[in-house]
């Protein structure tokens, strides 16, 4: 009797491939764990694309060499207009309204685990999708829950807090028990050309050093006056959206009269008065939070509904977390008291909160609970 053996189909999955090293030896890992692999470069920034800090016809062509490298096919598609109506229209709005948002956590949300994530599945025929994300998914009791990677210097769950259960179910995260350090090394072992390549940070499509510039060409300035808190004029702004909470460079005024040698920090943005308002010192009592109310909620696993609950918070990445309470005021708004006053807590940032190194969720910041009341 001839027995025949049915051939087992490989999981398919698609790399979301961004010319960097993440990506790159996250797509050699699945390859080694017998995945059927292929890589997909998204375009999500049609201007400025020459730009030596942003370009994506760089990372394309990086993306491009490594696929070759590691045998692999590479898709492209451009989701431009998707960023700008579901990514970027957000991101000016606030920036309009005085807060100071987190376009990386909405890309996050919006690009690559919704409109990736569907073409993927949907266009592509794939299993799953993966990232070059730090960080680690577990299924707990029926249930799977996002956790920190290992690498608790990379870890990126911060970022990740607003994608969907579906989302997280679809998604591999190959880097998530790995340190940076290993995934450098595997990447010269390998010889592939983005071994030494150097990490993209802060907003992919603004160069940190000309965000004046950039944000001048979508959004009206109107330069105004900086006071202090006690209504004092201490000099001019070049424009509320230039500046955040908690900030230091770029207020330039210095060597005021009567006043100590102490930096300044802008503690408030009054979009009525078009005024900015700074304080002297990094922990004066005007830039310390009790709480904040939070707003846009989004948990994993909505099905552990709380009305109270201690755990830790964490108000912006790379920030150690913080012991609070959360307390339910509606479907979509919580109020989160810290165990002691913090600095900086910037409305439209995110907070996100864990139990140990499971991310239970967040949302984004909608007020701050100051220590002491600002009057002006």
């Amino acid at each position: 009797m001839i027995i025949i053996k049915k051939k087992i189909k490989k999981p398919k999955v698609i790399v979301a491939m961004s010319g960097g090293v993440d990506s790159s030896v996250s797509a050699w890992l699945l390859k080694e764990k017998n995945y059927q692999v292929e890589g997909l470069f998204m375009k999500n920034w049609e201007e400025e694309d020459n730009s030596e800090y942003c370009g994506s016809k760089k990372d394309l062509k990086d993306a491009k060499l490594v696929c070759k490298q590691l045998d692999i096919y590479l898709h492209t598609i451009n989701f431009s207009l998707e960023y700008w109506n579901y990514v970027f229209k957000i991101f000016l709005s606030e920036h309009k309204s005085g807060r100071t948002p987190n376009p990386d956590i909405l890309c996050n949300k919006e690009i690559k685990f919704k409109f990736f994530l569907n073409f993927s599945i949907k266009v592509l025929k794939a299993d799953f999708i993966a990232t070059g994300h730090y960080v680690r998914k577990k299924e707990i009791l029926g249930n799977t829950y996002l956790l920190k990677g290992k690498d608790k210097k990379k870890d990126q769950s911060y970022f990740l807090y607003s994608i969907t259960n579906y989302a997280l179910r679809k998604t591999l995260f190959p880097l998530g028990n790995l340190y940076k350090k290993k995934v450098r090394k595997i990447a010269r072992n390998l010889n592939l050309v983005v071994a030494e390549k150097k990490d993209s940070t802060g907003i992919c499509f603004i160069n940190p050093k000309n965000f004046k510039l950039f944000i001048k060409k979508y959004l009206p300035i109107k330069k105004g006056s900086i006071i202090s808190v006690e209504n004092e004029f201490l000099g001019k702004h070049t424009g509320l959206v230039n500046y955040t909470i908690g900030q230091r460079k770029g207020i330039k005024i210095g060597g005021k009269k009567n006043f100590s040698s102490e930096p300044w920090y802008v503690v408030k943005k009054n979009i009525s008065t078009n005024s900015l308002v700074v304080a002297q010192g990094i922990n004066n009592i005007y830039l310390m939070s009790t709480g904040c109310l939070v707003e846009r909620l989004s948990w994993f696993n909505k099905n552990k509904v709380f009305i109270s609950l201690k755990c830790k918070v964490k108000i912006r990445y790379q920030q150690e977390n913080i012991n609070c309470e959360i307390n339910k005021l509606s479907h979509d708004l919580i109020i989160v008291k810290f165990e002691k006053p913090i600095s900086s807590v910037t409305p439209g940032q995110s907070a996100v909160f864990y139990l140990k190194s499971i991310c239970l969720g967040g949302g984004v910041i909608k007020k701050r609970i100051a220590l002491k009341k600002i009057n002006v």
